[in-house]
């Protein structure tokens, strides 16, 4: 994707911290809108500034997770609540196409950078809320609490563990998700009218949004779903890890069952086939399959396996640490690095990962 992707270039304001809404100022950003992002100079601007690894330098202006969202914008330290620096971001704001803003109400409304103070400044403006819960809401919140409150938590971890967050703020990522596909339709609706929008989704809709089978499972059938590690509630094996003779843990998916067949037959156990010949008996003999797999899979080396397993058309992989994912040429090709005031090298890796040709 180029950077000329916008031929009129569109300004868009953020008035967003933390990860979800600067995930959808760096998106526009990298398809190349101008992106002006204003931080709060009374706190020292985005709270992810601070928030760094021990292994970090502290003299940075920066951390790797302020990094992650922010790249190619040009950001503003001001205090919204000073009649100069408000009337800064006013200036600003002036020929915004797009503001981005996770103020809470009663937060945007004492600051002047509401969707109603604003929309009635520039009547064509596309105002993007994203909010914890929904408008009227005044509880915050972070990732964590909607994974917990969305039901994730809940579900995942392994059986007879507590309920696990999971490693990525997801929830952040879906509900950034969900606002770029809305200001894409309000973009598209002010082209062909002219006419501002108000774009709102919430870190809970979009959670909810995400559960998917697991929400079905529960809607259609009273199942409420319950930890099961990696494992899969409605498929076998899949999701399930063994290890292999060299020591490598590797991971299989098999969804049908031509695919579980083939596996049988790559691990010379056709036998399991006739044992369990319907994905419905798979899931019933879990336990027992797994033991059974486990000991022919423990018999073999690992690469030599996955070289096998992908010409018989057997979905599986080797399960990589961040070290090893990066030393994928495709994810090497994903990285946007960026030189900061300092002299220092920030890296993140795109959020756009589609091509449009």
């Amino acid at each position: 994707m180029t950077s000329s992707f916008f031929t009129n270039q569109l300004k868009i304001v953020e008035l967003a911290s933390v990860l979800a809404g600067p995930a959808v100022g760096m998106f526009f950003a990298e398809l190349g809108a101008n992106v002006i992002k204003i931080e709060n100079k009374k706190t020292g601007g985005d709270m992810t500034r601070s928030w760094k690894l021990p292994s970090e330098n502290p003299a940075l202006a920066t951390s790797a997770y302020y990094a992650s969202v922010n790249w190619n914008k040009q950001v503003y330290f001001l205090d919204l609540e000073d009649t100069t620096d408000r009337q800064q971001a006013y200036e600003l704001l002036q020929d915004a196409d797009i503001v981005i803003s996770n103020y809470r109400t009663a937060v945007a409304q004492k600051l002047g950078v509401d969707y109603e103070t604003l929309s009635q400044r520039h009547p064509n403006l596309i105002f993007a809320q994203l909010n914890a819960f929904d408008d009227t809401s005044e509880r915050p919140a972070f990732d964590v609490v909607l994974q917990a409150e969305a039901g994730f938590m809940f579900m995942n971890g392994e059986k007879e563990g507590p309920p696990v967050k999971m490693p990525v703020a997801l929830i952040d990522v879906l509900a950034a998700h969900q606002l770029k596909e809305g200001i894409l339709l309000a973009l598209l609706r002010r082209y062909q009218t002219g006419q501002g929008s108000y774009v709102s989704t919430s870190l809970f809709e979009s959670a909810v949004a995400s559960l998917v089978n697991q929400a079905t499972n529960w809607l259609m059938a009273n199942h409420i779903p319950q930890r099961m590690g990696t494992q899969h509630p409605n498929i076998a094996p899949y999701g399930d890890s063994y290890v292999c003779l060299d020591g490598k843990v590797i991971l299989l998916a098999v969804g049908t069952e031509k695919q579980f067949r083939n596996l049988c037959q790559v691990i010379q156990h056709d036998e399991l086939v006739a044992l369990y010949p319907t994905n419905a008996s798979r899931v019933q003999n879990r336990t027992a399959l797994n033991e059974a797999l486990a000991q022919a899979i423990g018999q073999l080396n690992s690469q030599e396996l996955l070289s096998q397993l992908e010409k018989a058309g057997v979905p599986a992989a080797s399960i990589r640490n961040m070290q090893e994912v990066f030393e994928v040429p495709a994810a090497q090709a994903m990285i946007l690095e960026e030189k900061q005031a300092d002299g220092s090298v920030s890296k993140r890796v795109k959020t756009v990962a589609f091509e449009l040709k």
